[in-house]
C-alpha cells in the first residue's frame, strides 16, 4: 500500500514565529499519524522547522530541493531529492503530496497552493489573513480548506483522507 504524503508548504526566510511554530507541530502531528512528511526540504523557515518536529516524533521526512546539488538541506530530511528546477519544483511538491497544508504565506507558497489548485488537489490554509483566504477559496471553493489551528488541520487532513 502507498504511504500517505502530507506536504507542508510555507515562507522559508520570510516565516513568522506563529508559522515556524505551526509548522513544528504539524510535523510532528503528521510523524505521529504515521504519514510522510514533504517539504522543500530547505533548512530555512517553515520547512527547516516542520521537518524537525517530524523528526521529533521519529518520522519520516522528504525534501524536494530546488537547487542542483544538496547545499542547504535541512538536517531533519532523510530523503532529499534534489531537482536543478528551480521554482518548477514546487509542482513536484504539489502533485507528490496526497494532501498540502500551506502554514502561513510567501510567493512560493501562493505558487504551490496555485499549482495544487489547478491539479484539484485538497489543500488545507492555516493562514489567518481574509484576503489571502477570500481570494483562495474564490479559486477552489471544493478543493480548498481553510483553518485556524495545527489540530483542525490534522482533523482535516484526515477527513480528506478518508473520503479518497
Amino acid at each position: 500500500m502507498r504511504k500517505i504524503i502530507i506536504g507542508v508548504m510555507g515562507a522559508g526566510e520570510g516565516a513568522t514565529a506563529n508559522d515556524c511554530e505551526n509548522a513544528y507541530k504539524l510535523g510532528e502531528l503528521i510523524a505521529q499519524a504515521g504519514w510522510i512528511l514533504l517539504t522543500g526540504g530547505r533548512n530555512v523557515g517553515v520547512m527547516e522547522v516542520a521537518s524537525q518536529g517530524a523528526k521529533s516524533a521519529n518520522g519520516l521526512t522528504i525534501g524536494i530541493l530546488p537547487g542542483n546539488q544538496a547545499d542547504g538541506v535541512s538536517e531533519a530530511v532523510d530523503i532529499a531529492i534534489i531537482t536543478d528546477m528551480g521554482n518548477a519544483r514546487n509542482n513536484i511538491n504539489v502533485l507528490s503530496s496526497h494532501v498540502v497544508i500551506a502554514c502561513g504565506m510567501g510567493a512560493g507558497t501562493a505558487s504551490e497552493i496555485s499549482l495544487a489548485v489547478k491539479a484539484n488537489k485538497a489543500t488545507i490554509l492555516l493562514n489567518n489573513d481574509t484576503q489571502t483566504q477570500a481570494f483562495f477559496r474564490k479559486l477552489s471553493p471544493e478543493n480548498l480548506y481553510i483553518v485556524e489551528s495545527v489540530e483542525e488541520a490534522i482533523t482535516t487532513v484526515k477527513a480528506i483522507l478518508a473520503k479518497n
